[in-house]
């Protein structure tokens, strides 16, 4: 018959924490469950296979491991009745689901899946927001049903407490960033039947999601202008200068499409592309001003299919993870020489990333061209999405408005 025992498993993470895992043995083999919680070896006692008093939350966390070990002890048993031959890893089997069914199993399953999919940005995103979960549990796993509006809201109160890498107070957008992702990874449980949507905390009855407003300032015309007409030496000034107005000459198309451009996207004076973002395609013609950037590049072409710029020569681009995460790390460079260096050199006063390019366009054509060529332009899948994008941008109305009023004699 297979035995199963709480252990504390050697095989410690950075900090020297070490795994709580069921530990089941059936014929002299050994396999084992992780549980999702972790404790520094003095907080484990050995002879009662408990954690120890003196740990903060002891007596939940006790309580969470001992409903673990009865409901695997249960399983097993029924398991070996059903079936007259059984090892230690189809008990494993057998179990893992039951004992998966808490956040922080699902959670790194979550992250897993995003990395397999490639998803850089969201992973490295998400994963220090679960973090930041986890700490405020004091480290301790819980169960779905025992997430309440009412713990999120102290998880939000909580996160105010917290100083970003400049040592400023967490803004709200990433508080509330927070709880999208805690939402994601309901979400994904509900996917794997663990919880069902009544479950959840969030939506009418539960805890709403609400962004707060954010502001998008672009430059002006005045302003892209000083950026064409600066004087740069440097040839990594001036390419990162080219990359930001190829961006702006194409309605603020992303830094990552652009990187990922190739050669045979360019049919008939026409750029073809499918954007990364939500695979929306389409084709614009290419401004005379974007024509005298691709000159710039044309000594590099190796064939016709080779990338227009040089960020991703010889990237695996089937490691889409790799691919992400190398694009990130140019645009992360990009942005710091547009900041220390283009910016300065054209009298720009304004933070100057790759992704203010898209603000730029935005801000230049105001309400001067219809919504509808503004969301074809800008590849959204929703006239919504447009809406509320270019609702940053036009002012006139309100400033008329304003004039209005205050047009009197005193």
């Amino acid at each position: 018959m297979a035995t199963i025992k709480l252990v504390l498993r050697q095989k410690p993470r950075q900090d020297g924490a070490l795994p709580i895992c069921l530990r089941i043995t059936k014929d002299r083999k050994t396999s084992f469950i992780y549980l999702g919680h972790y404790l520094q070896p003095d907080q484990w006692d050995d002879a009662t296979h408990q954690v120890k008093k003196s740990h903060p939350n002891a007596k939940r966390l006790n309580n969470f491991l001992l409903k673990k070990l009865a409901e695997a002890s249960d399983e097993a048993l029924d398991l070996e009745t059903k079936t007259k031959h059984v090892s230690a890893k189809a008990v494993r089997s057998k179990l893992k689901p039951q004992v998966g069914a808490t956040f922080f199993p699902q959670a790194d399953n979550f992250l897993a899946q995003l990395k397999a999919h490639g998803k850089y940005n969201q992973y490295t995103s998400d994963k220090p927001r679960i973090e930041h979960f986890r700490d405020f549990l004091n480290g301790s796993d819980i169960a779905f049903s025992d997430i309440s509006a009412g713990l999120l809201e102290r998880f939000k109160a909580y996160l105010r407490t917290l100083k970003t890498y400049r040592d400023k107070p967490m803004g709200e957008r990433s508080v509330v960033n927070h709880l999208v992702t805690i939402r994601s990874v309901y979400a994904h449980a509900r996917k794997n039947g663990v919880v069902t949507k009544d479950q959840s905390p969030f939506g009418e009855n539960g805890i709403k999601i609400k962004f707060p407003d954010s502001i998008k300032i672009g430059l002006t015309v005045d302003e892209v202008k000083q950026l064409e007409e600066a004087e740069l030496s440097d040839p990594a000034h001036i390419h990162a200068r080219n990359l930001w107005l190829f961006s702006f000459y194409f309605a603020g198309m992303r830094v990552s499409d652009i990187l990922r451009l190739r050669w045979s996207d360019i049919q008939n004076d026409r750029l073809h592309y499918a954007m990364g973002k939500n695979n929306k395609g389409g084709s614009l013609k290419i401004p005379d001003k974007a024509l005298k950037i691709l000159e710039q590049y044309t000594h590099l072409k190796e064939n016709k299919d080779d990338m227009v710029f040089p960020e991703l020569k010889g990237c695996d681009f089937t490691d889409k993870f790799k691919t992400q995460r190398t694009i990130a790390f140019k645009t992360s460079a990009l942005d710091k020489c547009l900041r220390n260096h283009v910016a300065p050199a054209a009298k720009i006063d304004k933070k100057l990333t790759m992704h203010i390019a898209r603000h730029s366009f935005g801000n230049i054509s105001g309400d001067r061209i219809p919504i509808q060529m503004l969301q074809k332009l800008y590849r959204h899948s929703s006239i919504t999405t447009t809406i509320g994008y270019q609702g940053n941008f036009i002012h006139k109305d309100a400033d008329d408005a304003l004039d209005t009023v205050l047009a009197f004699e005193p």
